[in-house]
């Protein structure tokens, strides 16, 4: 890519973001579409658009980014970490209110794995004495 480009990777859950900003009006296209466009919900919008707003660059950085893998929540949440570090890679100055925010962090909860014998990850089958 070219040199004032900035790569991060951001994960949660089973989803992984590829993020790559690049100086321009602060359009964001996500696998090949608007961001609305891919995760229909405004609220995913908000959480997304979350770190350029707390670093006032809203306008300032095109991103373009392919997510895989997981559920909507889990790709917003991703992409929301993978700006963040990009960011981060744009300017040190960012660091404070992002790390402040909780943006740097990575969300460590996975989905729980099924236990064999049993119907689900925690769920048991009805005790019967006889």
């Amino acid at each position: 890519m070219k040199e004032d480009s900035y790569y991060a990777t951001g994960r949660r859950k089973e989803s992984t973001a590829r993020v790559w900003l690049t100086p321009g009006k602060g359009e964001i296209e996500v696998n090949g579409k608007s961001l609305l466009e891919h995760f229909k919900r405004e609220t995913l919008k908000m959480l997304i658009e979350q770190p350029l707003e707390i670093t006032e660059a809203s306008g300032s950085y095109n991103i373009n980014a392919t997510v895989r893998g997981g559920g909507l929540s889990g790709q917003a949440g991703a992409l929301r970490l993978g700006i963040s570090r990009a960011l981060l890679k744009a300017s040190e100055d960012f660091k404070p209110p992002l790390k402040r925010a909780g943006f740097l962090t990575r969300d460590p909860r996975m989905v729980e794995r099924k236990k064999p014998g049993q119907p689900k990850a925690r769920k048991r089958f009805q005790f019967s004495k006889r």
